[in-house]
């Protein structure tokens, strides 16, 4: 049995020793636990959902600032429902009266101010006269409707824009009032939307379904609710059931189990008072901090039950423990904490925050563990030497674990220079694998796929050129009025630039209207533009005329593709423009809208993350040697580090999944969580190791040690993590199922990579030592 040695607390800088607090004062430590339980309960109260689209690439850069201020200024896209109506007979007579009653009735929903579509459209003007409505109040008969339906497909405003050109689909786009737009009545008005579509399209056959900001921000909204709720379940759920079938003891479990349950509530509490809100990445944060401190909580168990069966008092039991496996348990929070500091650093902020909020989780999951195991050991477990001597005699579950441990550790020492060679080899031909990777990024992978807004997204990209819009901000100069001629001219040029531009279609301007009017011999009376612009409703203008007149926009959509085939099109656009520019140079044109902003800095951003992550390996492997004051161990924790992030990455690659957000920020966690099993193999190696002995006894004793806590825990911690396969976000399912694959390849680097590598430097050093 290990003891504590007197250099053992210097690992760690006795840190560890926080545990024993608890030991000496527990009526103290017991009424602080209660009142910071009960402070949490409250601060998860506090916690709100982030739902905008943008906030992958929130971040103090001139590009979003851009972007900001379009939004701002011209807020309709963030605004705006979009009713995407399909079938074969849409242009049909009961179809179109049952449409026209959608429009009308949507009209009445308190919290829309108003609608776009077909009906909409107006005769060109006559006379100076107000245009009269393309769809009369009463919709013809025979021919009469045959020709109206003839001018329908054929109006300019209409065409490719709200009517495809098969005439199998609509666009009905309902702008709400923006002080509903971000509450809780927003669930609200979209459901009576639904409500509403439902019963007036009902015996139309048409079918409709609901997309835009709005509902694709509901829609994550509500998944985050639904994934929170799931995860807090199977993580409590997956820790209890582990802890009862390796212990086989209710106390067992609830010393192994609580820590980490109360890590969560504490760490969602503080993080509710804090403001931090959640999102797509900080839901994860449940599972994460399950994974950060049940299998050190799993450590400290085993390895006060392991003493008290050896015949140790309850309290000594669980003080030595924590002298022994503390100093590696401090080392693993520290690693996970470095994973998280590292993604503090991009331009992000989404992503920086959910670097601070897992160091912050990490530094209470640390201090929750320490101080919580020894506590509730010494109140809870109940050790009768009769059923401590009956577990001695009989405990198949771990003697068959640690049988199985001493063949690993006895095959990998064997040879240790053949196993690393080819170890050194597998990681040499996955580092080959994953250097194929190339950023990828969609706006569909931050919205729940399984709902209503992307299948209606799909629907706009193959009959409407798309539902992503991609904006030019033309910005005037001092004294330039919107109705210049200098400034039509320049919108008009965007406005064809747009129009040419391969991949998008549907542009609306100020120009639109100008080309409409020109129909009717007004194409070059301002005045005339000017007064229709003015009749026009406030929601629809102030899509493209701010209320200060200083600026205008011209809008585009574009399907949602990845970053590869978006960037060619912004980059053709830029060059177009660059045209333009020069030809108004006093006029600031620019292109931005969220499609822009990703498709700049996505590819880098990406990058970036995956570079930090190559220097956080070599960041680490230094940690750890000098934690440990060896080279050997910084040395030999190499391979094994990277073996998991490398096998990960392949698999990205074979799928074709490319390197995204969520995956390279799952490496970047997993790298630091995946060291959990490398840490406290070398501590307990550190302390059962003999200064002339072979090396590979030392490994096969410490392997025997740990190893069945660490395989346990791997298989279920990673069981824990792979439920996010069941989140309908598809960048949680990917963050889920790679972090969970990395856990297992830690664990098969660990006891395949790890032994040999160690026991093989460790003999060279031993060596050098003796010339």
């Amino acid at each position: 049995m290990s003891s504590a040695p007197p250099e053992a607390e210097r690992l760690a800088l006795g840190i560890e020793r926080l545990g024993l607090v608890a030991l000496r004062f527990p009526a103290a430590a017991i009424f602080l636990l209660v009142a910071l339980c009960v402070s949490s309960i409250f601060g998860i109260a506090h916690l709100s959902i982030d739902d905008s689209l943008g906030q992958l690439f929130r971040a103090d850069t001139p590009e979003f600032r851009q972007y900001e201020s379009l939004v701002r200024r011209f807020p309709s896209s963030e605004f705006d429902v979009l009713l995407v109506v399909e079938g074969g007979g849409l242009l049909e007579r009961t179809s179109l009266e049952g449409l026209r009653d959608l429009v009308t009735d949507v009209q009445l929903i308190d919290g829309t101010r108003g609608v776009i579509s077909l009906f909409s459209a107006r005769q060109p003007p006559e006379d100076g006269h107000i245009p009269a409505a393309l769809f009369p109040e009463t919709l013809p008969d025979g021919a009469a409707y045959d020709d109206l339906i003839t001018r329908v497909r054929a109006n300019a405003i209409l065409r490719g824009k709200l009517l495809s050109e098969d005439g199998r689909l609509a666009l009905v786009v309902v702008a709400l009032d923006p002080a509903v737009a971000g509450t809780a009545s927003l669930s609200d008005v979209v459901g009576e939307i639904r409500t509403v579509a439902s019963r007036d399209l009902g015996e139309t056959g048409l079918s409709v379904r609901l997309s835009g900001v709005p509902v694709m921000q509901l829609e994550i909204r509500e998944a985050v609710e639904r994934d929170r709720l799931l995860y807090n379940g199977l993580g409590f759920a997956a820790g209890s059931l582990i802890a009862v079938l390796f212990f086989r003891r209710l106390s067992y479990m609830v010393v192994a189990a609580g820590p980490p349950l109360i890590a969560i509530l504490l760490a969602l509490g503080a993080l509710g008072w804090l403001g931090f809100r959640l999102n797509m990445f900080l839901n994860m944060m449940t599972p994460l901090i399950m994974v950060i401190s049940f299998s050190d909580s799993m450590q400290l168990t085993f390895a006060a039950r392991d003493r008290l069966i050896a015949g140790e008092a309850k309290r000594d039991a669980f003080r030595n423990a924590v002298l022994v496996v503390g100093p590696a348990c401090v080392l693993t929070h520290a690693a996970a904490a470095l994973s998280f500091a590292a993604l503090m650093s991009s331009e992000s902020d989404l992503i920086r925050t959910f670097g601070q909020a897992g160091l912050l989780s990490t530094v209470i999951a640390l201090f929750a563990v320490l101080t919580l195991v020894p506590l509730l050991g010494v109140l809870l477990v109940r050790p009768e030497q009769s059923e401590m001597s009956v577990i001695q005699k009989s405990d198949p579950g771990i003697d068959a674990l640690r049988a199985a441990c001493a063949w690993i550790a006895a095959r990998m020492t064997r040879r240790p220079g053949l196993y690393s060679l080819l170890s050194l080899a597998v990681v040499a031909l996955l580092a080959v694998a994953y250097a194929q990777l190339e950023p990828h990024y969609r706006l569909a992978d931050q919205v729940p796929d399984k709902h209503q807004a992307v299948a209606a997204n799909g629907q706009l990209d193959a009959k409407l050129t798309g539902a992503n819009p991609v904006d030019v901000l033309i910005e005037f100069p001092s004294g330039a009025s919107l109705y210049a001629p200098e400034t039509l001219a320049a919108v008009a040029e965007v406005h064809a630039a747009l129009e040419a531009q391969p991949g998008i279609g549907n542009v609306w301007s100020l120009e639109t209207l100008r080309r409409w009017l020109a129909e009717a011999g007004h194409g070059s009376d301002t005045a005339v533009l000017k007064r229709y612009a003015e009749l026009l409703p406030s929601h629809l203008t102030r899509r493209f005329i701010p209320v200060e007149q200083d600026a205008t926009v011209v809008t585009g959509r574009l399907p949602d593709v990845d970053i590869e085939h978006l960037v060619p099109v912004t980059e053709a656009l830029e060059r177009v423009l660059s045209d333009v520019r020069s030809l108004h140079p006093d006029y600031r044109i620019a292109v931005t809208g969220l499609s822009a902003v990703a498709a700049r800095n996505s590819a880098s951003m990406i990058g970036r993350l995956n570079r930090s992550l190559t220097v956080e390996i070599g960041f680490m492997a230094l940690f750890i040697g000098l934690a440990f004051r060896s080279v050997v161990v910084g040395l030999a924790s190499i391979l094994p580090g990277i073996f998991p992030i490398l096998v990960s990455g392949t698999v990205l690659w074979v799928r074709g999944d490319g390197l995204q957000f969520a995956s390279i920020v799952a490496l970047t966690v997993a790298y630091g969580l995946g060291l959990s099993a490398t840490i406290h193999f070398l501590n307990r190696l550190r302390l059962v190791s003999c200064v002339d002995e072979d090396p590979a006894l030392g490994v096969g004793r410490a392997t025997v040690l740990v190893g069945p806590a660490l395989i346990l825990t791997s298989v279920v911690l990673a069981c824990g993590l792979g439920v996010t396969v069941l989140s309908d976000l598809p960048s949680l399912r990917i963050f889920g199922w790679v972090s969970a694959l990395a856990m297992l390849a830690a664990l098969v680097a660990d006891l395949t990579i790890l032994r040999p590598t160690v026991t093989l430097l460790s003999r060279w050093s031993q060596s050098i030592g003796h010339r």
